[in-house]
Order: structure tokens, then C-alpha cells, then sequence
């Protein structure tokens, strides 16, 4: 059984970034994306014209200063890898609880088509039914798409964090 990381959360956050799991890279160095060829947090610092530092804990005050919440639809499971395809007896996080912490959220993105599936299957009832959600192409290196059409698909990111409100 492995189990995902706390979120990383403030109670002024706007914005919800959901993956499935943390890889095997990422749990053993306790950081979400952890893995060096995963683009989400050079797709995150591009979104507002920065380069993503080295210092985790920088990256973590990053999202918590552009009003970004970060967290995985499953809690626990069990899982020979990294690949989602691999996830057997997958818990959903309390979300209840992190809506509870972030009242001010008015979106939900997710960050690849299985967050979204798992997200559907697991949580019931949606306690985000009435936020906006969006599906991005997933930051893994496992979804081969260029750099830059990644970055563009994952710009509302940036105005809704912004912004507060929908596009």
C-alpha cells in the first residue's frame, strides 16, 4: 500500500490542481512531480514568465502565493510503478476536508484524463459539483506532447488563479 502526500493548500486558494498519485520518484523524494522529466513545474513557473527553481520549498511558496492549491484524487493504493494503469484498490482523498480548508475555490483542474476518470469513479458525492473543471494534457513525460502546447493548454490556470473567476 503507498499513500500520497498532504496538500499543499491555503485557505486563499482559488485554484485546485489534481494529478492521481504521486510516481515512485516523487514518493521517494517526499516533493510532488519529483520525477526530473515531469513539466509541471516548469509548465507552472512559464505560465507567469518564470523559470522553476531548484528549491522545492520555493516551488511550494510559488503556488501558494499565486493562490494554487495542489493535491491527487487517491489517497492510498496499491501500485507496482508509476503508471496509473497499474493503480489497484485506489481511496479517495477527504475533499470535503480541503473544500472545508479553501472555501475560496472556483475551479478544479485536472492534471491528466485518469485524475478526471479516478476523480469521477471515487468521489461521490462530487463535493466540487459546482466548480468549474478543466482536464489538461498530463505533465508526465508519458504524454508526448511538445513543451509549448502543454503551457498553452494549461494557461487558464493562470487567469483563473488570477483572476478568481471563469473564462
Amino acid at each position: 500500500m503507498i499513500e500520497g502526500f498532504p496538500p499543499i493548500a491555503e485557505p486563499d486558494a482559488r485554484v485546485l490542481i489534481l494529478g492521481t498519485m504521486p510516481s515512485v520518484a516523487s514518493l521517494k523524494s517526499r516533493q510532488y512531480y519529483g520525477h526530473p522529466q515531469n513539466k509541471f513545474w516548469p509548465i507552472i513557473f512559464s505560465l507567469w514568465g518564470e523559470q522553476a527553481p531548484d528549491d522545492y520549498s520555493k516551488r511550494v511558496g510559488f503556488l501558494k502565493e499565486k493562490h494554487i492549491a495542489l493535491w491527487d484524487v487517491i489517497c492510498t493504493c496499491e501500485r507496482e510503478g508509476s503508471a496509473d494503469s497499474e493503480i489497484k484498490n485506489p481511496v479517495p482523498n477527504d475533499f470535503k476536508a480541503i473544500k472545508e480548508k479553501c472555501p475560496n475555490l472556483v475551479a478544479v483542474f485536472f492534471n491528466s484524463k485518469n485524475a478526471e476518470i479516478y476523480y469521477k469513479r471515487l468521489v461521490k458525492p462530487d463535493v466540487f459539483e459546482n466548480l468549474k473543471k478543466f482536464t489538461l494534457p498530463s505533465t508526465s513525460p508519458a504524454r508526448a506532447m511538445s513543451f509549448e502546447k502543454k503551457r498553452q493548454m494549461w494557461l487558464p490556470v493562470r487567469v483563473i488563479a488570477e483572476q478568481g473567476g471563469l473564462l
